[in-house]
């Protein structure tokens, strides 16, 4: 028999508190929940792993009996492991069941399958699970995924299809998220049991770098190049913005690295996105090209004189 160290599978120390275990729990099984990874056998096996381990030591007596029997084992393996451990000494007793969902046969299908959702090592020590139906009715299970968008889209706001557990949906997420924004999506987690209300489906948004402009909060920055001769004598300069090109004016002696603000040229706000950030321009001086002799000599000439 395989023995199972089920602080490790949760990530955490032998010395975790109660509160740690349930927030290790939750946020490994919202990971690799079969809704959120529909088809992915590797991430069922995980998230079997996560709900047997988080069923062994959130209950106080089986966190016990296992905290002595992985002592024991440990001490025997730092012994060299020599001879078969015993096991009898930690096996449940014969006939003895653990109840340890409260769900309906349909919700156990889609959780885990036809297959016990626990190992021998479980069901040895602690004994048989035996699920008992759901009696009354509870909310589904809130579910997360990641939705990874343009910055054109959190701008202009954009739609994802999205299969969640058997059901495909039309997810509309607003203008103006940036990465690290939450969408609720109501009723599109998982389903209720015993009639209970379905859960709600969060997306957690990224928002991809942009070749052109670079984001802060709801504030874009870009670069324009301006040829030095408008920067020296002032002139108008054409700069792409979001949602359009737009004119600017250069003042004279303008120097390399001024900054520039538009403003209302940014993002849209998540909470008014009517109102809407601004775009901060920088300048990056360059030569005009071609430069013709005649410019040229022009040019030594003013370097000349401004050398006297």
């Amino acid at each position: 028999m395989e023995f199972k160290d089920y602080y490790a599978i949760l990530g955490l120390n032998p010395d975790a508190d109660e509160q740690a275990i349930k927030q290790a729990y939750r946020k490994l099984a919202r990971q690799y929940h079969p809704d959120v990874n529909p088809g992915d056998k590797k991430a069922e096996e995980r998230f079997k792993e996560i709900n047997e381990a988080y069923q062994a030591l959130s209950d106080p007596e089986r966190r016990r009996k296992y905290d002595e029997l992985r002592s024991y084992y440990q001490r025997w393996q730092r012994s060299g492991g020599r001879g078969d451990f015993n096991w009898s000494r930690w096996q449940a007793a014969p006939g003895q069941q653990v109840y340890t969902y409260n769900v309906s046969p349909e919700d156990l299908e889609d959780l885990f399958g036809a297959d016990s959702p626990f190992s021998d090592f479980f069901s040895s020590i602690f004994g048989q699970p035996q699920f008992r139906r759901a009696s009354r009715s509870a909310r589904g299970r809130d579910l997360e995924l990641p939705v990874t968008i343009s910055l054109e889209e959190a701008f202009s706001g954009t739609t994802r299809s999205l299969q969640v557990g058997n059901r495909r949906i039309e997810a509309r997420i607003p203008r103006g998220v940036q990465t690290g924004t939450r969408v609720r999506l109501s009723g599109q987690g998982a389903p209720g049991i015993g009639g209970g209300p379905d859960g709600d489906l969060y997306l957690n948004v990224e928002v991809a770098p942009h070749p052109q402009f670079e984001r802060d909060g709801d504030d874009l920055r870009s670069v324009v190049e301006v040829d030095a001769f408008t920067a020296a004598v002032g002139g108008e300069v054409r700069v792409p913005t979001i949602d359009g090109t737009v004119t600017l004016k250069i003042p004279p002696l303008t120097q390399a690295d001024r900054v520039f603000r538009l403003r209302g040229k940014g993002m849209p706000r998540l909470e008014n996105p009517s109102e809407r950030g601004d775009l901060f321009v920088r300048v990056k001086l360059v030569l005009p090209e071609p430069l013709s002799e005649d410019e040229l000599a022009t040019l030594r000439d003013l370097v000349r004189r401004r050398k006297r």
